[in-house]
């Protein structure tokens, strides 16, 4: 027999039980989690789109950011509504071999895989049933846009910023601010990506910053967040007073990405982490200049809005 925790009495423990089996018989859907903080915030973002849809849960699978020994898992620092699951109720790991494979191939109809075909936006994956296991990328807003101001309020950060980034969001909510992020790190050191990523040139950075600054007045201050800050500031210049934000680091991303979603407007550069700083700017007017190459083999469809400006 179960032990009933202390702080619960046995009809609230009934109740939750009772709550549970409704959520099982309604059906979830769940989203498989991968790569950076961006990556999981489209994973995010595309899933829970489709639980609203359908009027169910959604239910996180993080078992293959538990076997990266990059990446870890990052949306327990956002006001998500989501939960992690549990081995339990999600589909055979894939080192189940067999159970896998008759999983995916249909013949246990719990599920349904729903598995991203290329990165180009496709109509047809809107249409997500209540049970389905959503498995890419999903780096296109139109997969999320019908609930874009209710997942811009689950994606507010719940931590409390620590003393240094509450210092910078004073500073940036007092100017006319602009925020730039110049992704570099594996983009310029691992060459399979730089068969991949067309890394921004600081020309680039020059040309967006001006218009920019052409668009939004003179006053304008750039704030700059960045893997690589000592290169920033050798190698960027722009027609303003340049801040190289350097407090946060890897384990501490999403408070750059508070600190870029607070600026009004956004240069950004071909990154999935880059493109949620602009995208979390609530401001319906906001400015926002994208690379006009986001891949080196630009045949895939990239994830810029059409509203943003190209460069």
């Amino acid at each position: 027999m179960v032990a009933v925790p202390s702080t619960l009495s046995l009809p609230e423990v009934a109740e939750d039980n009772a709550r549970e089996m409704e959520v099982a018989a309604r059906g979830f859907v769940t989203s498989r989690l991968t790569g950076g903080l961006g990556n999981q915030l489209f994973q995010y973002a595309a899933g829970r789109a489709a639980s609203l849809r359908n009027d169910v849960d959604l239910v996180l699978d993080i078992r293959l950011l538990a076997v990266d020994s990059l990446r870890s898992y990052e949306l327990h620092r956002y006001n998500i509504a989501a939960r992690v699951g549990s081995n339990a109720e999600l589909p055979p790991d894939r080192s189940a071999k067999f159970r896998y494979l008759l999983w995916k191939v249909g013949r246990d109809a719990r599920k349904r895989l729903v598995t991203e075909k290329g990165l180009q936006f496709r109509c047809e994956q809107m249409v997500v049933p209540a049970n389905a296991v959503l498995h890419g990328y999903w780096q296109n807003e139109t997969y999320f846009c019908d609930f874009a101001e209710q997942i811009r309020q689950e994606l507010t950060v719940a931590t409390a910023a620590s003393a240094p980034n509450v210092d910078w969001l004073n500073r940036i909510q007092s100017v006319n601010a602009v925020s730039m992020h110049i992704r570099r790190g594996d983009y310029v050191s691992v060459t399979k990506n730089q068969s991949i990523y067309a890394s921004c040139s600081p020309e680039y950075y020059t040309a967006a910053s001006t218009r920019i600054r052409d668009l939004a007045g003179s006053d304008v201050e750039f704030f700059a967040f960045s893997d690589d800050p000592d290169w920033v500031e050798k190698e960027i210049k722009v027609p303003g007073k340049l801040h190289i934000v350097r407090c946060n680091a890897g384990d501490t991303a999403y408070e750059d990405l508070r600190l870029m979603s607070a600026c009004r407007d956004h240069v950004i550069a071909n990154s999935s982490f880059s493109w949620w700083g602009a995208w979390l700017n609530p401001l319906p007017h906001k400015r926002v200049v994208a690379p006009r190459k986001w891949f080196v083999d630009d045949n895939e469809r990239d994830p810029v809005p059409e509203s943003w400006l190209r460069m």
